[in-house]
């Protein structure tokens, strides 16, 4: 993968440890065998008020190994993993500050990339549920009927309830061809329902686009990957040469993506050398991030749809939008995660990611734990999903106006009036 994984802002929701041999996780820092060589070869290499912290960690890994009543659940390289991600989530950055096994770290780099083998969703682990974000466009997970929201009880028979985002993926995640079992609790729905769905090779565009009435063009960016800007590019010159005025970008779901591709896409719609983004280091040095020339629909009307997963890259560009008065930020507060990971790499292809810096918008303001406020708050009522650029494009001015999809609605009615107004 290009250096540019070096930067990278992922949303994953707050995700918590559950180990069944250990309930003792959060007290693990490092550990495997690396750190069983040193303690054996070499003084520990930190401060004695470190040194005498481990003590207590290889007391409990050795009264664990030695008494834990199952002896077949002792597994060391589990129990490595374990402590090093229950050491990462104490710094407070959960789920985005994170330990990346070998199969998860390529499963991340195909996602960058827009390709990858799977079902084609996004999911997540919140309070210790697994459910899916989004199923992709076009996906198997669509054509299954999976939907924003439905919980994952069971994959291929197996409680999921409490593992990390990283396991969840590694199960769900397989070779094109091959199949998986998921029982799915749709949203007000009683009775789970099992779902089997073949996984297929998928491409995923992050932009998708579709005209809407009154010339206006609804454009969806799903995940900031290493083709989002040409992709906006396209979708942007196309929508104005069907004759589009006006523009509601869809940030929703979103979850971040790769620094240099929300520069590109900033640039589509922000002036020249316009400020996206303020890079704030741990000593509280400073360095902007600004817009390139070329932009394709600076002068358009532009409304910005976000709600509570609207994540890093994603609200640090609506955040950038409404502070440069470019844009009508209208949904629910985002996420509130702008770190910036670097990543590491560990043996046998592992990695951890590792906020170095982080995020602010172009203001100064803070977003890590904050989010970014919409300028008008509109929220979806929990059991309405968001129309896509493709299921809106199939309804009329009358039908769009009655939509359940209320933030999408008044979107439009933001941007006639807007228009009216030129």
């Amino acid at each position: 993968m290009r250096s540019t994984l070096s930067k990278v802002l992922r949303i994953q929701l707050p995700i918590w440890l559950v180990l069944p041999l250990l309930g003792l996780t959060l007290v693990l820092g490092l550990g495997g065998g690396y750190l069983g060589a040193l303690r054996l070869t070499n003084p520990f290499p930190h401060s004695q008020e470190i040194c005498q912290n481990f003590a207590n960690f290889w007391k409990t890994w050795d009264l664990a190994a030695a008494n834990y009543v199952d002896p077949k659940a002792i597994d060391p390289a589990r129990m490595t993993e374990g402590a090093i991600e229950g050491m990462l989530d104490s710094l407070g950055d959960r789920g985005h500050t994170r330990y990346l096994s070998p199969q998860v770290a390529r499963a991340e780099q195909q996602s960058l990339s827009g390709r990858f083998e799977g079902i084609g969703a996004y999911i997540d682990v919140r309070d210790q549920q697994p459910l899916i974000v989004q199923p992709i466009e076009g996906s198997p997970a669509e054509r299954a009927g999976l939907r924003p929201g439905d919980l994952i009880l069971k994959v291929n028979g197996e409680d999921v309830r409490g593992v990390t985002i990283d396991e969840l993926r590694s199960k769900i995640v397989g070779p094109k061809g091959t199949s998986v079992k998921l029982t799915i609790q749709h949203e007000g729905e009683e009775l789970p329902i099992d779902v089997t769905i073949t996984r297929e090779e998928i491409n995923v565009p992050s932009v998708t686009w579709r005209m809407l009435p009154n010339k206006m063009a609804l454009v969806r960016l799903t995940q900031f990957t290493e083709r989002s800007n040409d992709e906006m590019k396209k979708a942007l010159t196309e929508a104005r040469a069907q004759g589009a005025t006006s523009v509601v970008l869809d940030l929703r779901n979103n979850p971040g993506g790769l620094v240099s591709a929300l520069v590109g896409v900033a640039s589509q719609f922000l002036p020249t050398d316009t400020t996206v983004l303020l890079e704030q280091d741990r000593s509280g040095d400073r360095k902007p991030y600004k817009t390139s020339e070329g932009g394709i629909a600076i002068d358009m009307p532009l409304v910005v749809l976000v709600n509570n997963n609207t994540a890093s890259a994603a609200e640090i560009l609506a955040g950038a939008l409404k502070d440069a008065g470019r844009a009508r930020v209208i949904g629910v507060p985002t996420f509130g995660t702008a770190t910036v990971l670097r990543t590491f790499d560990l043996n046998d292809g592992a990695q951890v990611r590792i906020g170095t810096t982080e995020w602010l918008t172009p203001k100064g303001d803070e977003v890590r734990g904050k989010g970014i406020q919409p300028d008008e708050v509109v929220a979806l009522p929990a059991d309405v999903v968001p129309l896509s650029p493709a299921e809106a494009s199939k309804l009329d001015a009358s039908a769009l106006a009655q939509s359940s999809d209320v933030q999408l609605v008044r979107a439009i009615k933001v941007l006639q009036e807007t228009v009216g107004k030129h």
